[in-house]
């Protein structure tokens, strides 16, 4: 009876501790789905409301370019070359006034022509940085600083070599 007993008691235990651990982890499957969902919804209700306010700022920056469109009608003139290559001075009355931007489209143009500069500052930088580039930089120091000091080498050995040789000169006048 003790034997008889025993095996299926520890078969069923094991059973309902495998079943126990399979409850468990379907608990937690579930628990992190629902976060998972939830996480999603949040990305979701952030995308909508970053797309509204984009269409928001589209709709006032399209209403701005068509004030400034209408603003802007220019006169559609037809100039005729009346003459080339004569210098002659320019009457007041026939003088043309050069085009006048308007406020907003100027500081449009100027930021622009910025955004432009700092992005390709930043491209010259991150090409500058790149590894293969301050490695080639590096490499390139490193041999000119070796053939620096070589040169120096070579040119005290031959500073030595005629100091070296003025004293024998000197000595041998001596002598003579």
């Amino acid at each position: 009876m003790g034997t008889d007993v025993s095996i299926p008691t520890w078969v069923l235990l094991a059973t309902l501790g495998a079943v126990v651990l399979l409850a468990l982890a379907v608990v937690l499957a579930v628990r992190s789905v629902r976060a998972v969902r939830v996480g999603a919804e949040a990305d979701r209700r952030a995308a909508r409301d970053d797309a509204e306010q984009l269409r928001r700022r589209l709709e006032e920056v399209e209403r701005q370019v068509a004030r400034h469109e209408r603003a802007a009608v220019r006169s559609e003139q037809e100039f005729v070359i009346t003459h080339l290559g004569d210098e002659e001075p320019a009457d007041d009355d026939t003088a043309v006034e050069a085009p006048v931007l308007p406020a907003p489209l100027f500081a449009d143009a100027v930021l622009r022509e910025s955004a432009v500069r700092a992005g390709t500052v930043a491209a010259g930088l991150r090409r500058a940085l790149a590894p293969e580039t301050l490695h080639r930089v590096r490499f390139a120091m490193r041999r000119e600083v070796k053939r620096a000091r070589k040169q120096r080498r070579a040119d005290t050995r031959q500073a030595r070599r005629d100091v070296q040789a003025r004293r024998r000169a000197a000595a041998g006048a001596e002598v003579a």
